[in-house]
């Protein structure tokens, strides 16, 4: 869909007057008709240039992306965004969109410390230190939201991608979260690595920085490569078991969850890879059957890593776990296990973690 501009006033009959005066209104409506011919080619849905933070300029929008089964149609690039979650905010730091950002929202329990993108989570500006709401979306003059379910958007809370649409802000659902329809809740559609890909091609095009884009999937796709290929193939694949929480249910990952790929691809074997959903809660009866070798320690929250990795080690059902016995934990940041720019080092360094293990 165009817009046009709507027809100027008629033109009346110049009266006879000095020549330098007749120069003068020419000289006017030359300009007057430029600056209307670069506002038609700017203006509307149909937009014949692309403001994006390349600075490119090229015909693209609107752009039509599928996000969680859906075709969802841009008309332009948003241009005060709002992200909410770290492995989502990451993801626009590296897209290069952090300039772009009306601001992010990210919980108290989420340390950026370490975070590659640390200097732009100093930049950038930090709406909440909680859960976003419309409100909060609607108080920062927000045309975009990404987020996902449960990773911001949750049904019943006000804040979710049709509340938005109702106001006129736009959002992308983190296709990590994507409903899949085993049960209400459950979430994954994809294989994470995947969904990872997906969204950053995604992005790319809504925000008119594909070229980016397909740079970082073509680095990331690399990278997990040369793991791959520098596993032993003679190697037997250790069980693991991620451990987020809970003392009296362990809150895990199933195999939609970024954690999922982390360890299959660093050369493990994941003790719930059948679990067709992200993260969920089980019984520590099907932890103890499973056995695993080493236990991944998600590193957030209001317990520290050695906290958890404490209560695993006195917890007197795990006692004769591998893992337990033989104290094999490792640790990583929550920005890694879920799905984000983090993902491929994380699946180097598990991998390289592995490699280190005796025979």
């Amino acid at each position: 869909m165009s817009r046009r501009l709507p027809p100027g006033p008629a033109r009346r009959p110049v009266p006879r007057t000095s020549r330098w005066t007749s120069r003068r209104i020419s000289r006017r409506l030359t300009l007057i008709t430029a600056a209307a011919t670069a506002l038609a080619l700017t203006a509307g849905c149909g937009a014949q240039v692309r403001q994006g933070p390349e600075g490119s300029a090229a015909a693209g929008y609107p752009v039509t992306v599928e996000n969680c089964g859906q075709k969802v149609t841009y008309d332009r690039a948003p241009s005060r965004p709002v992200a909410y979650d770290v492995g989502i905010i990451e993801t626009m730091f590296a897209l290069g969109l952090r300039e772009k950002l009306a601001g992010y929202v990210l919980g108290r329990g989420h340390s950026v410390a370490d975070s590659p993108w640390k200097d732009d989570f100093e930049k950038a500006h930090r709406l909440a230190a909680d859960r976003p709401s419309k409100e909060l979306i609607l108080e920062a003059k927000a045309d975009f939201v990404y987020a996902g379910w449960n990773y911001g958007f949750r049904e019943g809370s006000g804040l979710t991608p049709q509340d938005l649409e109702q106001v006129g802000v736009r959002s992308y659902v983190l296709t990590e979260s994507c409903r899949n329809g085993v049960s209400d809740r459950s979430r994954g559609v994809v294989p994470p690595l995947e969904a990872l890909y997906t969204d950053l091609r995604n992005l790319g095009r809504i925000f008119g920085v594909s070229e980016r884009a397909e740079e970082l999937v073509r680095r990331y796709q690399a990278q997990v490569a040369a793991v791959e290929a520098s596993i032993p193939k003679d190697r037997p694949r250790p069980k693991v078991f991620v451990y987020d929480s809970g003392t009296d249910k362990p809150f895990t990952t199933g195999r939609f969850a970024a954690a999922h790929e982390i360890i299959t691809r660093a050369g493990g074997d994941h003790v719930f890879a059948d679990m067709r959903d992200s993260w969920i809660q089980v019984g520590w009866e099907s932890v103890v059957q499973a056995n695993p070798d080493i236990i991944v320690i998600n590193d957030y929250g209001e317990q520290s890593a050695a906290e958890k990795q404490a209560f695993l080690e006195s917890y007197a059902p795990l006692a004769n776990v591998n893992a337990v016995k033989n104290k094999r934990f490792f640790t990583l940041p929550y920005a890694a296990l879920v799905e984000g720019p983090r993902n491929p080092a994380a699946i180097e360094s598990f991998s390289g973690y592995l490699r280190g293990l005796p025979g």
